[in-house]
């Protein structure tokens, strides 16, 4: 059971530093924020701005909580809807190949998975 509390672990290290990583920008930028919100608005995202700071919420704050492993199975909820919306509304639609699709791709599926088994033992949902 070690082995596997480890490995999620690592898992969400991994996925919560990178989602932090990915919105960062925007949260101390509003020129970044901006910019996104006008490639959303491109994309045919319904009141881009307001989309772009409730994604960039969702990945700083769900991306926190699995980093350390409190509510983590509503936080992969969130972040696997995140990125099924950004699969079907970005990367389908221009036709992005599975490469350019790889990162929203591991996002939704290490969601998934962080859904079914929780955050592991070595967590704040543990204590």
């Amino acid at each position: 059971m070690t082995n596997i509390s480890i490995g999620l672990l690592l898992i969400r290290i991994f996925i919560g530093l990178r989602l932090m990583y990915g919105v960062f920008d925007n949260l101390i930028s509003w020129d970044h924020m901006q910019e996104f919100a006008g490639f959303l608005g491109k994309n045919k995202f319904p009141f881009p701005t307001v989309s772009a700071i409730v994604s960039v919420a969702i990945q700083m704050i769900a991306g926190f909580l699995l980093l350390i492993g409190w509510q983590t199975k509503f936080s992969a909820v969130l972040i696997f809807i995140n990125f099924l919306i950004a699969i079907f509304m970005v990367h389908l639609p221009n036709g992005d190949s599975i490469e350019l699709m790889t990162a929203a791709l591991a996002m939704l599926f290490i969601s998934a998975c962080l859904f079914f088994t929780g955050a592991g033992k070595y967590s704040v949902d543990k204590v």
